[in-house]
């Protein structure tokens, strides 16, 4: 098998595992465990403390003393042990710590798995820029797939999902080992543990328009955990409605959330277009009118016919509501800083948004769930009204406080390069 192929599979798996559980382990906390908003959003919590934490660590065990493969293996291995115990606790505290310690293993296996892509597509001779997308974008199409496993399966309230993720886990380990050796970096001798652990990039918060842009990327962060925590939930309990609990939607919520991973490939490739004609503070702008519209789309749909058309829209500009900040914010950030640093740079703004913005996100939406939670009975309408009001702040403040003047040589530049 080419080379190509065989980081397919990788990717596949890599991904497989996250869309096992991610969506759904919400829904399995409050529907089975009868988890309240705040231990879910504290057990999710889990993913920004994580990102936060470990993926230098790692990273620099990667880099200096283990081979970035073998170290992959390893991660691999506590993920799929983690996660066959969390799928026996039935109590908040302990569910926290487990999947704190699977998120610890996991999280930086996704920076090892482009890792280990780059170094074999350089090693074949070929080129990372137009071989690298095509093998990413099969970690779209494995997290889709669990989705849809989960979702067909019935097994969106149980803890098979995560007995699944454990399997695929333990799958990619032995899988991962079949991958060519990865050797360790050659270290300058004069870098310091501050460089080593990206620290030097936090010199940007001394610019003024990168300080803003860091705080709505940890502000947008949140934005992002708000969604993955609690649209599963949030579909399912359209069940205690006795019109709707037959429907497609409480039946297969997984599958109808798939439709915004699928939207994020068609996003992607829009990317390029809408930065180089409208520049980058238009694209985040638009990333945040669509994280309002997503949330306001959830506060009036349901599983009638009017209602599910409300619900597949606010899949569909899920997918600008990611990418163009995600995305877009990566190809700025590499714009702005110097050669340098720009590892850096990238690892600081992935800590902002799955780290910090990622664990605030968490906390706070758990208890904004709570506070609008009568008896157990969740005011979704509500709840989803007050994230798209908090949506639509952060554009108004944004648009008058990050000064950007759009440039299109520059970024035409740069987003071909992405």
């Amino acid at each position: 098998m080419g080379i190509k192929n065989r980081l397919k599979i990788m990717s596949f798996l890599q991904y497989f595992i996250w869309g096992s559980w991610l969506v759904t382990l919400g829904s399995y906390m409050i529907n089975t465990l009868q988890f309240n908003g705040a231990s879910v959003g504290v057990v999710y919590s889990t993913k920004g403390l994580a990102a936060v934490l470990m993926p230098s660590l790692i990273g620099i065990i990667a880099d200096k003393w283990m081979r970035a493969n073998r170290v992959y293996t390893l991660c691999h291995l506590a993920c799929a042990v983690a996660l066959f115990y969390a799928a026996s606790i039935n109590e908040p505290g302990l569910m926290f710590w487990v999947m704190l310690i699977n998120a610890m293993t996991f999280m930086p296996t996704i920076a090892l798995s482009n890792t280990i892509s780059y170094y074999c597509l350089e090693k074949a001779g070929l080129d990372t820029v137009s071989n690298f997308p095509p093998i990413r974008v099969f970690g779209t199409i494995g997290f889709i797939v669990a989705m849809w496993t989960i979702s067909l399966l019935g097994l969106e309230l149980s803890n098979m999902q995560l007995y699944i993720a454990s399997g695929a886990s333990l799958l990619l380990a032995a899988y991962s080992l079949t991958l060519p050796s990865i050797p360790t970096a050659n270290k300058k001798q004069n870098q310091t543990w501050v460089s080593m652990l990206g620290l030097d990039a936090f010199v940007l918060f001394k610019k003024p328009r990168m300080a803003v842009f860091f705080l709505f990327a940890m502000l947008l962060g949140a934005v992002l955990q708000i969604t993955n925590t609690f649209g599963s939930p949030f579909l399912h309990d359209f069940a205690l409605n006795p019109e709707f609990k037959d429907s497609f939607v409480v039946k297969y919520p997984s599958i109808l959330l798939s439709v915004s991973q699928m939207s994020e490939v068609l996003f992607i490739l829009a990317i390029p277009f809408f930065l180089k004609r409208f520049g980058i503070k238009t694209v985040m702008l638009l990333s945040m009118v669509a994280w309002c519209l997503r949330f306001g789309l959830f506060a009036y749909g349901d599983p009638s016919p009017v209602g599910f058309v409300l619900l597949m829209m606010s899949m569909i500009v899920y997918g600008c509501a990611f990418d163009f900040f995600n995305i877009s914010g990566s190809v700025f950030v590499e714009q702005e800083v110097s050669s340098d640093i720009r590892a850096s740079a990238q690892g600081l703004f992935m800590t902002m948004v799955n780290g910090v913005g990622a664990y605030v996100g968490a906390i706070l939406s758990g208890k904004a769930v709570d506070y609008f939670s009568v008896d157990g009975v969740k005011d979704w309408q509500t709840i989803w009204l007050v994230f798209a009001a908090y949506a639509v702040l952060l554009a108004v403040v944004f648009f008058f406080t990050f000064q950007y003047k759009h440039q299109p040589e520059k970024l035409a530049q740069t987003s071909i390069a992405h």
